[in-house]
């Protein structure tokens, strides 16, 4: 069997490591998984409700359309039906947007150090990335209008940034679309939008009014704590849609994942007190890094990036081994970790373990 030539290479995602697993491997009783950015929270009683109604239908296949949940996230949003894509979360539509319009040679401009899967789906389609780096751990706007060539067909924007979890404002992001040519897509990723509460963050929706070549994609499985069901979508122009829809397999979100994102849309007084105690949690995280010394990016997602001024992967490692899990491994941050804003118990373990790993440092030099 011959693959594709570009996909022999590419790197498997690694996602972050189970607690199960951790568990087993190291006979512990008490692990935290601090590593995916899943809501800690879990997700609204109301969906548990709705996933217990849906079981009845479980022999039936979903709509292929997700109608009910179009039409509730059209009046949720103030956007008609015909701009909504569904995929099995929003790495799906990632993928189906680079099915749809990347050829083999063409350009997609994406920062070095940002969500993985844009470039891995490009390369699958054989497209050549175009990484621009970050400038303190933010996009730089400037330099990705510069790196646009006659071959660009994609760019990816995001906002807030995984890992950085660092912000484009509003200004910034009016400025570069204005300046984007009409034939690039833009793809503005927003996979932690519900958790911002900066008074810059772009209103992208009101974008799409204006550009017709812009895609906002949101998911469910962050601040609705919807992770496991796998569903996200994509906004955006009518006809952009339609063309992203003609790539799309015709079942590819479950009637439980559906069911559960609509009851999830419909508790935004769950959504409120997530936001409310993910900031309050940043501050606290914010408060003892200082205290620490230790240097971090500004947090608008449910993670904060910081510097533990030495290997982030022994570190991991060394978390690990307390029943912490985080995330490290960034190529272009290697003493950097990713770790996820989690309850108020849980970020008072994980600074108790991250100070005791610290002093054992500090002591072996």
């Amino acid at each position: 069997m011959q693959p594709k030539p570009q996909i022999v290479n590419l790197p498997v995602y690694q996602p972050g490591k189970p607690i199960e697993e951790v568990k087993k491997e190291l006979g512990l009783q008490d692990v935290i998984k601090l590593a995916s950015n899943e809501n800690p929270f879990g997700s609204s009683p109301k969906v548990l409700d709705a996933i217990q109604k849906e079981l009845a239908n479980i022999s039936l296949y979903p709509d292929g359309s997700a109608a009910e949940l179009t039409q509730a996230l059209a009046a949720h949003f103030g956007l008609n039906k015909d701009q909504f894509i569904f995929g099995c979360g929003s790495d799906e539509v990632i993928c189906l947007i680079a099915r749809a319009f990347l050829l083999p040679g063409d350009e997609n401009i994406m920062a070095d150090q940002t969500f993985s899967v844009y470039k891995s789906n490009a390369d699958i389609e054989g497209a050549v990335s175009i990484e621009v780096p970050l400038v303190n751990g933010v996009h730089d706007l400037d330099a990705m209008l510069a790196a646009i060539t006659d071959r660009t067909k994609v760019i990816w924007v995001c906002n807030p940034n995984n890992p950085t979890g660092t912000l484009v404002s509003s200004e910034e992001l009016n400025a570069f679309l204005a300046k984007v040519p009409d034939r690039i897509l833009v793809v503005l990723d927003e996979a932690y939008a519900e958790y911002v509460t900066d008074g810059t963050y772009p209103d992208s929706l009101s974008l799409l009014k204006q550009y017709k070549n812009v895609v906002v994609l949101r998911t469910f499985s962050k601040i609705y704590g919807l992770a496991s069901l796998r569903i996200g979508y994509g906004m955006g122009d009518a006809a952009v849609i339609k063309l992203i829809n003609q790539v799309r397999e015709p079942f590819n979100t479950s009637r439980i994942a559906q069911a559960a994102a609509l009851a999830a849309l419909g508790d935004q007084t769950f959504v409120e007190d997530c936001r409310r105690s993910n900031s309050e949690g940043i501050a606290y995280l914010n408060q003892e890094f200082d205290r620490l010394g230790l240097e971090y990016f500004p947090a608008h997602g449910n993670f904060i990036m910081v510097d533990v001024r030495s290997s982030a992967k022994e570190m991991f490692q060394s978390m690990l081994k307390l029943g912490i899990i985080i995330r490290s491994g960034f190529e272009k941050y290697p003493n950097h970790i990713r770790v996820t804003v989690g309850s108020s118990e849980q970020n008072q373990k994980f600074i108790a373990a991250l100070e005791q790993v610290l002093k054992q440092q500090q002591a072996a030099v």
